[in-house]
Parts: structure tokens; sequence; C-alpha cells
């Protein structure tokens, strides 16, 4: 396989991070205008919100099975244009079957578009022989923003779900669609077709994997608390304004997004384990400067800690477990990628239940004592950063782009 080749097989999943974060922001940051124009109620939404990460997982442990027929560029392939699709039928439909069946298909198939990406990755990390997971992560910040953006400009100029969603899968789906073209199978790099995921599932041990499930639904607590609570802490527990609260999100996607712009540097240089060592002190820290907060701009302050440390352990987690299971990465993958949304799900009604029974400011030393376990299983990043195949070792100076 040629350098170029590895070049625009990168660029080309880079662009599906990208167009996934588009996706996801458009959805989430527009709850709101889904509950009104399908009239589902305040005690119904939680399971709305709920069946969407819950079928997602259903999709990851689809897509294990499927990629042992077909690869994960052919999943992604036909994954992420169902997805924009589903998206846009969230915004045309008028009844709530039609909302549910079109969360329901959106969940499936992100499921299964999250799980074959982080599998491509992988490999393609381990064909180049050094750290490039943090900025295909850091293509779907830079996604979300995006999104958020556009979502922002739908809801100031009161535009219709259909029309504020529309240009941007006009636009998204062709462009995925193309780009899927140049997809590659990073495993061939190392071994020939059919050999990469040969030992399959029967390999992957869940007791050696379980740190890494740990640390996954660690990290996605700390992000579903960001996600839903920071607007709600900073208005109602520090006294901001309206317009005010807003702001911590955008913060914090985009210190997500300069943490992983340069967090594959780091790897290179540090070592993933020191690199997530660091990331969980920070995200720590900024809980706990969240929880002591006086006012709303130390709040910001701490949500700004939060993003730089939060960013680096996700994509961490999915190149480690590539490299603790060299032969079944897609198998192991899959797995862990369920974690993810366990973690959506227990985060967002943990912080509310204890905000509620206890306090608010309590309520984040619990993400920030989740985080800091992540200290505890370090070591299942990987003492050798540069192995990333089976049996042999690749030197850190291999660049392909």
């Amino acid at each position: 396989m040629t350098d170029a080749r590895l070049r625009h097989g990168r660029a080309s999943l880079a662009l599906s991070f990208f167009v996934q974060g588009v996706t996801f922001a458009l959805l989430v940051t527009r709850i709101p205008a889904i509950q009104d124009r399908y009239g589902i109620s305040d005690g119904l939404l939680p399971l709305f919100l709920a069946a969407v990460p819950i079928l997602a997982g259903v999709g990851s442990v689809v897509t294990e099975k499927v990629v042992a027929r077909v690869r994960p560029g052919g999943v992604l392939r036909w994954a992420q244009p169902v997805v924009l699709l589903a998206l846009l039928g969230v915004g045309a439909g008028n009844a709530l079957w039609e909302a549910a069946l079109a969360l329901g298909v959106f969940g499936l198939a992100v499921g299964a578009l999250d799980a074959s990406m982080n599998m491509m990755g992988v490999s393609l990390q381990r064909a180049y022989g050094r750290s490039i997971m943090l900025g295909f992560h850091a293509a779907y910040s830079l996604g979300g923003i995006a999104g958020a953006s556009m979502a922002w400009a739908g809801a100031h100029w009161d535009l219709s779900l259909l029309v504020s969603y529309l240009p941007a899968v006009v636009v998204l789906l062709p462009v995925a669609f193309i780009g899927s073209r140049w997809y590659v199978d990073g495993a061939s790099v190392e071994k020939g077709p059919g050999e990469a995921q040969g030992k399959g599932a029967a390999s992957v041990s869940f007791k050696l994997l379980m740190p890494l499930c740990l640390v996954m639904s660690f990290a996605y607590i700390g992000d579903s608390t960001v996600s839903n609570w920071s607007a709600k802490y900073l208005q109602d527990v520090l006294g901001s304004s309206e317009q005010l609260s807003t702001v911590p999100y955008n913060v914090y996607m985009v210190t997500t997004l300069l943490g992983r712009a340069v967090g594959d540097f780091g790897v290179r240089r540090f070592g993933a384990v020191a690199v997530v060592r660091v990331g969980s002190v920070l995200a720590a820290a900024g809980f706990g400067v969240v929880a002591v907060a006086g006012g709303a701009w130390v709040g910001m302050l701490g949500f700004t800690l939060l993003g730089l440390g939060l960013c680096v352990i996700v994509p961490q987690t999915f190149a480690a477990a590539g490299r603790m299971f060299p032969g079944a990465s897609d198998t192991a993958i899959a797995r862990l990628n369920v974690f993810n949304y366990v973690g959506f799900l227990v985060g967002s009604p943990l912080v509310g239940a204890l905000g509620d029974a206890w306090s608010y400011r309590g309520a984040m030393l619990v993400p920030m004592v989740l985080v800091l376990a992540t200290l505890v299983y370090a070591k299942s990043f990987g003492a050798e950063p540069a192995r990333y195949g089976g049996g042999h070792e690749r030197p850190h100076t291999v660049d392909v782009g």
C-alpha cells in the first residue's frame, strides 16, 4: 500500500468523523424544538432520549458480528448516509410514531457508525506506526462546533427543523459518500486480507478489556454532565444570565478541539499512559473548580479545564484496545464502544438525581471522583506506545502525512 493511499484514507476517515460531529450536534442541540414539534411530554422525553443510546449499543454489538464478513469501511460507507437520512426524518415527520421511528433508526445506525469509524481509526494508526487517533476525534469536535453553530442559527431565525437540517444533509451526504471511496483498511498493511482479525471474539478477554470499559464509561459520564448540566449549573447555581449560561458548553467544545488537535504530539513524545494521566487530573481539577466556584467566570474556567482533560481519554481508550488485542481489534472496539453509551445513559440522570436530592455542587464531585479513578487503570493504556501490530514494532519516526 502506498503512502499516498494511506494519506487519502486518513483524510477520508477524518471527513467522516467531521460529518458525524455535525450530525450529532444538530440533533442534540435541537431537542427542545423536537419536543415541541411532536408534542412529546416532559415525562416521555427521557424515554425517547434513552432509546437512542440503547439502540446505539445494539448497533455496536451487531457491527461486531457484521465486520467478521464485511470490513469496517463497508459498514461505515452505508451507516453514515443512513444516519444523515434519519436526522432528516426527525425534521420531516409530524406524528409521534414518525419521530420514534426516525430516532430508532438514528440510534441503530449511530452505533454501527461509531464502532466502524473507530475500528478504522485504530487500524490506520497501526499502519502509520504512530499516534493519529486524537486527530480523528479533533475532526469530530470541529464538526460538533459547526453543527452547534448551525443549530443556533436555526433557532435564532426560528427555522423549522426540516429547513435547518435539509441544507446540511444535502451537502454532507454526497460529500461523505464520495469520500468513502478512499477508505483504507489499515490492517491490510500488516497482514494479508482476512488475516487481520483472524482470532476473532475468542481472543478478546473481557477481564482484560474491563478496565478500558470502565474508563470509557467514566469519561462519558463526565462528558454528558457537561453537555446536559453546564447551562443549568451556571444559571441556577452560579447566578449567571441566560445568555451567559450557553457559553460553557461552547468553551468546552473549543478546548476539546484544541486538546485533541495537539494530543497526538503529546502521545508521541510522552506516551499514552502519561497523556491519559494528565488528562484525568486536569478533568478532575475542572470538576473541582466547578464545584467550588463562587461565580460564573470561575465556573467557566472549570469547564475549560474539563475540555482539555476529558478530550484525550476516549480516543486513547480506543487506541489502547487496539494495542491490547492486535489480532481482534475490531471485536474489542465494538465491545468497548457499548460503554460509550452506558456512560451517556448513566451520567445525566445520576447528576440530576444527586442535584435534586443533595446539591448540584455536591453532584459535580461524583464525576470528579470517577474521572480520577482512571488513574488506577492508566497502565492499561500500554507501556509500549510504538507497538501497533502483532508480533513486531514500527518506529515512532514512521510518517506518511
